[in-house]
């Protein structure tokens, strides 16, 4: 069974870098405080390492 983990947006997008901008679309983050559940895979821990001051991240079972 593959590993997922929980990303919620805490920040805004605002006044970021419109590739940030794109990352948090790409990670399906469009609103604050709304949770998505991601498999753990390269490229996904990638796109959070971009954005880690805009997210948090959780391992979910």
């Amino acid at each position: 069974m593959a590993l997922k983990l929980k990303v919620t947006q805490v920040r805004s997008g605002i006044g970021r870098t419109e590739r940030q901008k794109r990352t948090l679309k790409g990670l399906g983050l469009t609103r604050m405080g709304r949770p998505r559940v991601l498999e753990d895979s390269p490229a996904i821990r990638g796109m959070i390492v971009k954005v880690q001051h805009l997210v948090t991240v959780e391992p979910v079972e």
